[in-house]
Formats: C-alpha cells, sequence, structure tokens
C-alpha cells in the first residue's frame, strides 16, 4: 500500500495535480491521492482527476459564511476520504487554523518564488517588477501566515532578458512540478520533520537517504 495518502485542493488547471498524478503513475512517488477538492466547478483539475481515476469533489466557497466554515467542510470531506496530508496545488484561498490544526504539520504548499522573498499573489510579476537576476520556487509546509511556513525545498530559475510574466511563469512552473514530487517523495519515506527550537522559527529538517 502507498505510504502516503494525499488530498489535493485545487482551483485552477491542476498542472501540480496533474504532476502528482504523472508521478504516481510512473512509480516515482509512494502515494496515493485519495480525493481532489476544488472550491470552484468545472475546473480542468477535475478532469484530470477524472482521468485518473481519482476521487473529487467541489466545495464551493460562495457556500460558506466563513472561511473557516468553509475550511470544516473541506476537512470533513478529507478526513471521509482517508486523507493524512494535504497539499494545495493552485488552491486560490488563504486557509485557517480550522484546516491546520486538522492536519497540523501535513499541509503543503508550492509558491512560485524563493520564500520570503515575493510572497501572495503573482510573485512572478513581483520578481519582475523588483529586477531581480533568480527567482525560482519554494515547497513549505503552511502556517498561519501568508507564505510563511517552514521551507521544504527550494530551486532556482534565472530571469532572462526580455522575460514577460508569462514566460517566466512558464520556467518556474516546470521547476513547480518537479521539486513538489521530490519534497513529497521526501515526505513519503519519512525523511521530513519539522523542528521547532525555542525561541526561534520552527525549522524542517531532511534526513539523508540512508
Amino acid at each position: 500500500m502507498p505510504t502516503l495518502d494525499l488530498g489535493v485542493l485545487v482551483s485552477g488547471t491542476g498542472t501540480n495535480l496533474g504532476a502528482i498524478l504523472q508521478a504516481i503513475d510512473e512509480g516515482r512517488l509512494d502515494a496515493r491521492v485519495r480525493l481532489v477538492v476544488s472550491n470552484k466547478p468545472g475546473v480542468k483539475a477535475l478532469d484530470r482527476a477524472a482521468a485518473h481515476g481519482v476521487p473529487s469533489v467541489v466545495i464551493p466557497h460562495k457556500d460558506h459564511a466563513t472561511r473557516e466554515a468553509f475550511d470544516a467542510a473541506v476537512v470533513a470531506a478529507l478526513q471521509s476520504a482517508g486523507a493524512s496530508t494535504v497539499v494545495l496545488a493552485g488552491f486560490m484561498r488563504v486557509v485557517t487554523p480550522v484546516l491546520l490544526d486538522a492536519f497540523a504539520d501535513r499541509v503543503i504548499n508550492v509558491h512560485p518564488a524563493l520564500l520570503p522573498a515575493f510572497p501572495g499573489v503573482d510573485a512572478q510579476a513581483q520578481a519582475l517588477t523588483y529586477g531581480v537576476r533568480t527567482t525560482g520556487c519554494t515547497v513549505h509546509f503552511v502556517d498561519a501566515g501568508v507564505d510563511t511556513g517552514p521551507i521544504v525545498a527550494q530551486a532556482a530559475v534565472p530571469v532572462l532578458e526580455g522575460d514577460d510574466r508569462d514566460a517566466l511563469a512558464a520556467r518556474i512552473l516546470v521547476e513547480e512540478h518537479a521539486l513538489l514530487v521530490t519534497a513529497l517523495s521526501w515526505v513519503a519515506a519519512g525523511r521530513v520533520s519539522v523542528v521547532r527550537a525555542a525561541g526561534g522559527r520552527p525549522r524542517v529538517h531532511v534526513r539523508s537517504d540512508p
């Protein structure tokens, strides 16, 4: 049986979901996607799930009066499906402690920048506006802040002359797919832990491969 039972939250095309499913199919990731949850109906990510025989559910956020109520519905669906680790794969909602407490140190996000640089929305455009020569992507555990959780892994991407937002985003996305699968494989192998030292920020320790 796979060692990692995933719940994947999506809002759009689901390319990172596709990367996860492909890695599972090819034996590069010892995991099973138990459920895909979308806050929007009709998105391509749901088609990707269906094509792989993965169950999915739409839980519209507009049907819930608060973020906490929406997250409670998501948690109930994930727990009922048997998910133990949650991946935010292009999920365009800020999650609350309702979800984070239910899956403590088990909510993972991939962000298109080298955090702590350029958190929040449209990090690619932020990088171009600032004029950096190198940006990238980050896989991190989610905490109550916006892209502030402990970092699991990062990959650098050069900013090229003539780059516009879409060209840069496309190159970063290729690295996102690879980095997310790598980080999840570390989690599946039990190599990742969150270390909390007194008076310091939580940090991720990745045990070396034996």
